[in-house]
């Protein structure tokens, strides 16, 4: 099994996902693969070997309105097959997630195409970079737009309209409150794409009340022959927040605590419940995957579950 996280390294000051600067200083995928290379080197120390890429990696590379940016794979051939080559040599597993902006079952057609866009740009970066078929790329359904059946179905329409270079890579996940585990099995069962099990959403919308470990075995099994499965995992935040507000010109305001929601994610999965889940899923489930954290606390919170898991549950990670 092996733990990973996405995209913000907090262990090492100084690294940067991706060129996050404005249009105006012409931002270019060329920068964000320099600061990749330094997390690739980063990740390595760390003996941490999953990882999710930021989905800016190429800044604009899709935005319609600046052609300029459009070329920026292209003209970074060379460099994305060298990035590439060492993830592989790192025995680094990748992926990315995209953006939550891209709803490819979107009623507006202007929306969907400009998210089939950004899903072709994010499968070229992965094959350019001549990866596996374990880098994927995670998305969601999308929107309900008051019917489920429709939605379902515009998302299957579309998904059949993509590349192949993009099919073959594209995996869906349950949300937290619209697209439960049977709604994208459906998804699966019309189109073959691979379901990815994410945990606190399961735990935060679950309305036909599946049993958690059953629920990860339907999304494991949807994965095709060969290509390792992987899930989210994330705990719930449980610690009070302090919000502090922007004071006005003519008066000030003081912090306000908050109690979390569920569907926040902690800063640090909760060893425990780790356990418990997967020991319990050990008992349904007999294949082997992956487990992406969603938590905040990144790779400093993956440190953390692997020394804990080391202390108290060894055989879970396994070697």
């Amino acid at each position: 099994m092996l733990l990973g996280f996405p995209v913000k390294v907090l262990g090492q000051p100084g690294l940067k996902s991706h060129d996050n600067r404005r249009w105006q200083s012409r931002p270019h995928l060329s920068v964000s693969l320099a600061y990749l290379r330094d997390i690739f080197l980063y990740l390595k120390r760390q003996d941490i070997r999953m990882y999710r890429m930021a989905a800016d990696l190429a800044p604009y590379v899709v935005h319609p309105d600046m052609p300029e940016f459009h070329s920026q794979i292209e003209e970074c051939t060379a460099e994305l097959a060298a990035v590439g080559e060492l993830a592989i040599e790192s025995n680094l597993r990748l992926s990315f997630h995209l953006p939550l902006t891209s709803v490819l079952n979107a009623q507006d057609e202007t929306i969907a195409q400009q998210s089939s866009q950004s899903a072709v740009a994010h499968g070229r970066i992965l094959e350019a970079m001549g990866l596996g078929p374990e880098a994927v790329l995670v998305t969601h359904v999308g929107g309900l737009y008051g019917d489920r059946k429709s939605a379902l179905g515009r998302f299957v329409e579309r998904f059949e309209r993509l590349p192949e270079v993009v099919r073959r890579r594209l995996v869906l996940e349950n949300d937290d409150k619209r697209f439960s585990v049977p709604d994208i099995q459906r998804v699966h069962e019309r189109t073959g794409i691979p379901l990815v099990f994410d945990y606190l959403h399961f735990r935060n919308f679950n309305p036909q009340g599946l049993d958690g470990a059953q629920a990860l075995d339907v999304c494991l099994r949807s994965w095709p022959p060969g290509v390792k499965p992987k899930i989210h995992f994330s705990s719930p935040r449980t610690a009070m927040r302090i919000v502090q507000h922007r004071a006005s010109r003519n008066r000030s305001t003081s912090p306000q605590l908050r109690a979390p929601r569920p569907t926040q994610h902690a800063d640090f999965a909760d060893p425990f419940q780790f356990m418990d889940f997967f020991s319990k899923a050990r008992q349904v489930v007999d294949q082997e995957f992956d487990v992406m954290l969603e938590v905040k606390g990144k790779d400093l919170a993956v440190l953390r579950l692997r020394e804990d898991l080391t202390r108290f549950a060894p055989n879970l990670l396994g070697d």
